[in-house]
C-alpha cells in the first residue's frame, strides 16, 4: 500500500525523482525490524510525544514522502497540538510546492476522521507553511534553509519524519529539540537527533496521534538518545541472526 501511494504521488506530482529509492532504502530496514513497532520504538514515541505536548511552539516538518505516506496523521497531530505545519523540501519548484499544499488541504477531511468530532474544527485551524518561506536556517545551504519566522525558525520542537542530516545538523545547532522518525539508526539524522523513533512511517504516526489525544505522556528527564539507537540496531542485528 505504502507502494502504491508513492507511485501514485509521484505521477501526481508530489514527490522528488529520487523519493522512491529513499522509500526503498527504508524497506531494507524495515525488513530488519520485522516490519513491526518494537518497545523501544515505542518508548520513542512517548519521549517525542511528552516533548511535543510541552513545547511552547512545536512545529511538524513534512517532505513529499511523508505527506503522501501519512499527511492526515500528521494534519490531525497538529491540530492535536494546535501547531503549525511546515512544508521544507530539497528539489523545490513552484509547481511541486502548489501540488503538496493542495494536496494536504484536500485530506483535512481524512484528518478530521482520525479525531474526537470535539476536536474536528481545530483540522480547520492548523496553518500549512512553506509557500512563502520568509527566513532562513542559519549554516545551511540550498532550498531546505528557506523557511518561515513563524513556523521551524521559532519553533523549540521540531518533528521531522524524515533523513536529513545536514538540516538536522543545524536545527540542533540553534539549540532546537529535534525528533525524528528514520528506520536507519546509524543515519547522520539518528544519530544526531535528540529523540529517535526507529520505526515506519505509516506504523508510528498513529501511535503518536493516538498518545497525543491520550496527553498523559512524561518527559524522562534521562533519556539517553545513543542507548535508544543501540537497542533499535541490536533488534536488527538479532533478527538478521535469526534468518542466518
Amino acid at each position: 500500500m505504502s507502494r502504491k501511494k508513492l507511485v501514485d504521488a509521484s505521477n501526481d506530482g508530489l514527490l522528488a525523482d529520487s523519493a522512491l529509492i529513499a522509500h526503498g532504502r527504508g524497506e531494507a530496514f524495515d525488513y530488519l525490524l520485522g516490519e513491526k513497532t518494537s518497545t523501544v520504538a515505542m518508548q520513542a514515541i512517548e519521549e517525542v510525544v511528552a516533548l511535543l505536548l510541552k513545547a511552547k511552539n512545536p512545529v511538524l516538518s513534512l517532505n513529499g514522502n511523508t505527506t503522501a505516506l501519512a499527511g492526515a496523521e500528521l494534519i490531525a497531530c497538529a491540530a492535536v497540538l494546535q501547531c503549525p505545519i511546515e512544508l521544507n523540501i530539497y528539489y523545490r519548484t513552484p509547481e511541486r510546492m502548489e501540488v503538496l499544499f493542495k494536496f494536504l488541504n484536500s485530506i483535512r477531511g481524512c484528518a478530521k476522521e482520525l479525531l474526537p468530532e470535539a476536536l474536528h474544527s481545530q483540522v480547520d485551524d492548523v496553518p500549512i507553511l512553506g509557500m512563502s518561506p520568509d527566513d532562513s536556517i542559519p549554516n545551511l545551504e540550498g532550498p531546505r534553509a528557506a523557511c518561515h519566522s513563524d513556523g521551524i525558525l521559532s519553533a523549540d520542537v521540531i518533528l521531522v519524519p524524515l533523513e536529513d542530516g545536514d538540516r538536522c545538523e543545524a536545527l540542533m545547532a540553534m539549540e532546537k529539540s529535534i525528533c525524528v522518525i528514520d528506520l536507519n539508526p546509524l543515519s547522520r539524522t539518528a544519530q544526531m537527533a535528540t529523540v529517535t523513533i526507529v520505526d515506519e512511517l505509516t506504523r508510528c504516526a498513529p501511535l503518536i496521534l493516538n498518545s497525543l489525544i491520550k496527553n498523559n505522556s512524561e518527559i524522562n528527564e534521562e533519556w539517553d538518545n545513543m542507548d535508544n539507537l543501540q537497542k533499535s540496531l541490536n533488534i536488527m542485528l538479532r533478527n538478521l541472526n535469526e534468518h542466518d
